[in-house]
């Protein structure tokens, strides 16, 4: 029996993959997962429940069991819910991401959030973004997208996002700070970051929401279509 659709949407940081994976999945009505929030879920339950950062077996057995949604739809449509509770801005607290650097340094729980990860293909479709939906995590993926754009307008956009959060930021630093994580993403032996070699490459730099939201669309359509899924 065939497995559900997914759309795998990879690319760097302000290339636009959230957006875009969210109001796709939304149109879609598929489900959607955000795989940079994973691990900062993991670190995050854990530091509630008083696990210890270095008991793994603890670690993969709360991966197994941890109810997360990303809704696109309802009063918590774009947010992050973690046992039914908004956790959008908990997640983003410096101690959530210095356990989740620490949690990342275990195998056994790096391959847990793998599986935990695949487990979100469910019917009717799963939209994932991330670094490597589809080079690792949905390799078998129907649709992949590579969203990039150039590192100067990335970091605009993160600035004008971060003020529009009432985050003061320099654009300066912001830049800088792109370009060395570009740089570790795309250099690192695990899984770099790399687009797949089927997948669609859309340069975002020049061009409207709308528009690179269509051109997925299209580009889903015409899988679907092909396959027999519509």
């Amino acid at each position: 029996m065939a497995q559900p659709m997914v759309v795998a949407i990879d690319g760097p940081g302000g290339a636009g993959k959230g957006t875009i994976a969210r109001e796709v999945a939304q149109r879609l009505g598929f489900h959607l997962l955000d795989s940079g929030a994973i691990y900062r879920l993991l670190a995050l339950a854990s530091l509630q429940q008083d696990i210890d950062a270095d008991d793994s077996q603890a670690l993969v057995d709360l991966a197994a069991s941890l109810d997360i949604a990303f809704p696109t739809q309802g009063p918590h449509a774009g947010e992050v819910v973690l046992d039914d509770q908004v956790v959008s801005q908990a997640i983003r607290a410096e101690t959530c991401g210095q356990r989740a650097s620490q949690l990342a340094a275990h195998g056994d729980v790096r391959q847990a959030l793998l599986e935990r990860q695949r487990g979100f293909r469910q019917p009717p479709g799963l939209v994932a973004d991330g670094r490597d939906m589809g080079t690792v995590v949905f390799f078998d993926a129907e649709v992949k997208i590579f969203l990039t754009a150039s590192v100067e307008e990335r970091a605009l956009r993160r600035h004008k996002q971060l003020m529009e959060q009432g985050v003061s930021a320099s654009l300066h630093d912001l830049l800088q700070d792109m370009q060395a994580r570009d740089e570790r993403d795309t250099q690192r032996a695990s899984a770099p970051l790399k687009p797949a070699e089927d997948a669609v490459i859309i340069d975002t730099t020049a061009m409207a929401i709308d528009t690179v939201i269509q051109t997925v669309m299209t580009r889903v359509q015409s899988s679907a279509s092909t396959n027999g899924d519509v």
